[in-house]
């Protein structure tokens, strides 16, 4: 079993750059995905970003392609950042950690078996 914990900033200005951080504990050996995904008032989840533990392999939605980065600390193998740049209100929602998402013809998208971390809020204003 893996839990996931995530922390970062609340409420930003437009244009800024906030980081998310996960920590994934548990079962956490080997090669895996992590992922965030987010989801918007109103809309349906949508996967951000994704990444593969052994450093190979990340994948972006095309509405953060070029502002969003996610990688994984040097140190912690077991905990991943999301970079966010540039942001705008379009991206204010509750942000998600994921834990073995998939990839689907390079769209990020949770699997049977993906687990989550509780969200955190990300405001744009």
């Amino acid at each position: 079993h893996v839990q996931l914990v995530e922390s970062g900033r609340g409420s930003v200005q437009v244009g800024g750059s906030p980081r998310l951080s996960c920590v994934a504990s548990g079962d956490t050996i080997g090669r895996y995905c992590m992922g965030w995904f987010r989801r918007a008032p109103g809309k349906e989840r949508e996967g951000v970003a994704s990444a593969y533990t052994a450093g190979d392999s990340t994948y972006y939605a095309d509405s953060v392609k070029g502002r969003f980065t996610i990688s994984q600390d040097n140190a912690a193998k077991n905990t991943v950042y999301l970079q966010m740049n540039n942001l705008n209100s379009e991206d204010t929602g509750t942000y998600y950690c994921a834990f073995d998402p998939e990839i689907h013809y390079g769209e990020v998208v949770a699997g049977f078996s993906t687990l989550w971390g509780q969200g955190t809020q990300v405001t744009v204003s």
